[in-house]
């Protein structure tokens, strides 16, 4: 969009959607990329729903860059600081509020503790004026809305995400490696509450947890369409019909 195009829009009635995604190992058949892509996804799957809800959506530029840890042992992953994460959803939710938005929904499926951590800080800090929201797919009553394999928590580059890889960019999918990985049914979930900080001490040598063998176009299109459907309801269950 234009300048132009954005001053004529009812920004009282817009929701401006943030894609928020890590670049960090997704296995070796996955690009660093790979949470951008699905955040971007469920963004745009997002703004169709609330703008079928009779709201207007604008998909904001991504942040590519936010706290990994998890994934610090693996060439290519670029972390950084939990609260400069924070920071800039903050920033940037207070300038949507000064040109009259309506709401920052963030689009994420990041699922690292320390970056739920720091949208969890985000939303907490945002102003009522101006609020920020931010579903957290690992909560019990999100996750059960979606695949059998990401409710097993053994989901990092498996079937879940490499599913809707396939259904959004299947270039970038290296599916011969993909058909050839063997499962890693290690739940990354119960390694998080054993106490487990990497990857590799959970259980994740090649940066992969889950089916990824098994990962198609079909399941990931419907996938991005439930993503949709548990961003915009967060939306409007925040700033109302």
């Amino acid at each position: 969009m234009t300048w132009e195009e954005v001053r004529e829009l009812d920004a009282s009635r817009t929701v401006a959607i943030l894609p928020v995604g890590a670049v960090e190992a997704h296995g070796p058949h996955l690009p660093l990329g790979t949470d951008g892509i699905i955040a971007g996804a469920m963004a745009r799957a997002g703004a169709r729903e609330l703008e079928a809800a009779g709201w207007s959506a604008v998909v904001l530029p991504p942040i590519w860059y936010t706290a990994a840890p998890f994934a610090r042992d693996f060439p290519g992953t670029l972390g950084v600081d939990g609260e400069l994460v924070t920071r800039q959803i903050l920033t940037v939710s207070a300038v949507l509020g000064t040109q009259g938005f309506a709401a920052l929904a963030v689009a994420n499926a990041h699922l690292d503790p320390a970056h739920r951590s720091a949208l969890r800080s985000a939303v907490e800090r945002a102003g009522r004026a101006m609020p920020v929201v931010a579903p957290d797919l690992a909560r019990g009553r999100v996750a059960r809305r979606l695949t059998e394999e990401f409710r097993t928590g053994a989901c990092h580059a498996g079937r879940f995400e490499g599913s809707i890889v396939l259904a959004e960019t299947p270039a970038l999918v290296r599916t011969g490696i993909a058909r050839a990985l063997p499962p890693n049914p290690v739940s990354l979930s119960e390694a998080i509450a054993d106490g487990r900080e990497s990857f590799l001490e959970a259980g994740g040598a090649r940066a992969y947890f889950g089916w990824p063998a098994d990962a198609s176009a079909e399941e990931g299109r419907e996938t991005v369409a439930e993503l949709g459907r548990i961003l915009a309801e967060a939306v409007l269950a925040e700033v109302g019909p």
